[in-house]
């Protein structure tokens, strides 16, 4: 958790990173374009995965760019403090990153032509990533336990609320045809598929070399290797690097490390009950 919260909208947010002025102007003063992209995620689902990916079909995987300006940079979240002059120096058609919960978003992009590509993950291993991120970003406490930061988790006592209202508010553009969802795990498991996916969702037609490199970029090797794309470069002021590395594992599962036969029973029950009036099979429950 956050070492200093506020509530806004019932919503908690951090102190360091937010504003009430910064989301309000989110929401209702934010101007979206056509061309816009916005790439969505509940944290620790793959947001810096879907960056990478996002700006290599961009520029057709060109890797000067991801190789120049530090991943944060390339796709600002636009409700941060701070983050205009960032947005606002992205070349179109900009990419703009997002965790805000679909209740709260730029209102002027519903009157608008730009696209959402909503990436989900497992909630079992967003909660131990979250609970490794909170030991390195110093604008969290120190997490007492995985037990509490999983309590935490569950009943949405956490930065940008409840996972369950997050999904259940932004799976509603599901049939719009700006609205493109998809998991960590298919990322994981076809990687070259989604690629082709999502270019022909952003209409961008890419040649098959073109597809190659971006997939060979976006990697999770080849992120962890790229200083601008691992986060090594954010100041220690920021991320403690002692603690830990932000690009951690990069894979689906390793909850199955961190919870105990118990915790996961537990987390079940919690899951089924939010999700058992919502009519929707996710990726991870298939297989």
């Amino acid at each position: 958790m956050a070492s200093d919260l506020f509530t806004y909208k019932g919503i908690q947010f951090a102190k360091d990173i937010h504003s009430e002025e910064y989301l309000d102007y989110a929401e209702n003063g934010f101007t979206v374009f056509d061309d816009d992209i916005f790439n969505v995620t509940y944290p620790k689902s793959g947001t810096n995965w879907m960056i990478e990916i996002l700006n290599l079909i961009k520029y057709k995987g060109d890797i000067s760019l991801s190789n120049q300006v530090p991943v944060y940079m390339r796709s600002p979240w636009y409700e941060t403090v701070n983050s205009k002059e960032q947005i606002d120096a992205l070349t179109r058609p900009r990419i703009i990153s997002s965790h805000l919960p679909f209740h709260m978003f730029a209102k002027s992009f519903f009157n608008s032509k730009a696209k959402v590509i909503y990436t989900m993950r497992n909630p079992k291993d967003i909660s131990v990533s979250n609970y490794h991120f909170a030991k390195i970003l110093r604008a969290f406490k120190d997490p007492e336990s995985f037990q509490k930061c999983l309590e935490d988790f569950l009943h949405g006592n956490a930065v940008y609320g409840s996972w369950f209202d997050h999904v259940k508010g932004w799976l509603q553009m599901k049939d719009d045809d700006r609205f493109f969802f998809i998991t960590y795990e298919e990322l994981l498991q076809d990687l070259r598929g989604c690629v082709v996916k999502i270019s022909k969702f952003l209409g961008q037609e890419l040649d098959d070399e073109a597809i190659d490199l971006v997939v060979k970029h976006s990697t999770f090797k080849s992120m962890k290797e790229n200083k601008m794309s691992n986060w090594t470069m954010m100041p220690d002021d920021i991320i403690d690097h002692s603690k830990g590395c932000f690009l951690r594992k990069g894979v689906s599962g390793d909850w199955k490390n961190h919870f105990t036969v118990a915790q996961s029973e537990y987390f079940d029950s919690v899951y089924q009950e939010n999700m058992k009036d919502f009519n929707f099979t996710f990726f991870w429950e298939e297989n």
